[in-house]
C-alpha cells in the first residue's frame, strides 16, 4: 500500500525555506502548508500588536499547521510543509506518523550565519513583509539561531537533503526536484 510523501522544508529564519518550498510545489504540483502563511492569515483576521501577541499567534499557528497536516495525511495526500521546526516538532510528526503512515523527506536549508543576520534585517525592513511579525523586535532574540546558520534535522527518519542557501544562484533546484520526484513516485507504488 502506498504512503504519502511528506516533504518537510526547514531551517533557520531567512534561510530561504519559503522560496524553496514554493519552487518545489510548483514543480511537483503538491499542496503547501507553511507557518508564515497561517500566521499572516491570523494577523489579518485578529490584528497585530507587539512581540507578546506575535508569540501567542505563533503558538496558535503551529496548532493549526499540525491540524492541516493531519487532514491532508488522513486523505493520504502527499504535500510540502515549511517552517523553522525545533527538535520538539519530532514529537508531533511521530504522532502523525502513528496515525497516518507517511514517508518523511526533509529538506534542510542552511546558510552562513552572517548572511542570515543580514537577510533577516533586510526582510524586517521590507515593506512587503507583514508588520505583525515584528521582526526588528525579535532580532536580538533570534540572533544566536541565525548566527549558527543551521537547524538540526528532525529525528523522524526518512531521507534528508541539506541545502546551502547562502548563494541562491548556486542552488540546484532541478536536482532537488528530481530527487523528490523519485521519492514521490516510490511513495505512490
Amino acid at each position: 500500500m502506498s504512503k504519502p510523501l511528506l516533504i518537510i522544508v526547514s531551517g533557520p529564519p531567512a534561510s530561504g525555506k519559503t522560496t524553496l518550498a514554493r519552487q518545489i510545489v510548483r514543480e511537483l504540483g503538491l499542496p503547501l502548508i507553511y507557518k508564515d502563511g497561517i500566521k499572516e492569515t491570523l494577523f489579518d483576521s485578529l490584528g497585530w500588536q507587539d512581540r507578546a501577541w506575535s508569540k501567542k499567534l505563533g503558538l496558535a499557528t503551529y496548532h493549526l499547521l499540525y491540524y492541516f497536516l493531519d487532514a491532508e495525511l488522513a486523505a493520504r495526500q502527499s504535500l510540502v510543509v515549511e517552517s523553522n521546526f525545533a527538535p520538539i516538532a519530532a514529537t508531533e510528526f511521530n504522532k502523525l506518523q502513528e496515525k497516518y503512515p507517511f514517508r518523511p523527506f526533509q529538506v534542510i536549508c542552511r546558510a552562513d550565519g552572517k548572511a542570515l543576520v543580514e537577510r533577516y534585517r533586510a526582510r524586517a525592513n521590507d515593506p512587503d513583509r507583514h508588520p505583525g511579525h515584528v521582526d526588528l523586535e525579535t532580532l536580538g532574540e533570534i540572533a544566536p539561531v541565525l548566527t549558527r546558520g543551521y537547524l538540526d534535522p528532525l529525528d523522524i527518519g526518512g531521507e534528508i537533503i541539506e541545502i546551502d542557501t547562502t548563494d541562491f544562484s548556486k542552488i540546484n533546484v532541478a536536482g532537488i526536484v528530481a530527487r523528490l520526484k523519485t521519492a514521490l513516485e516510490d511513495s505512490n507504488k
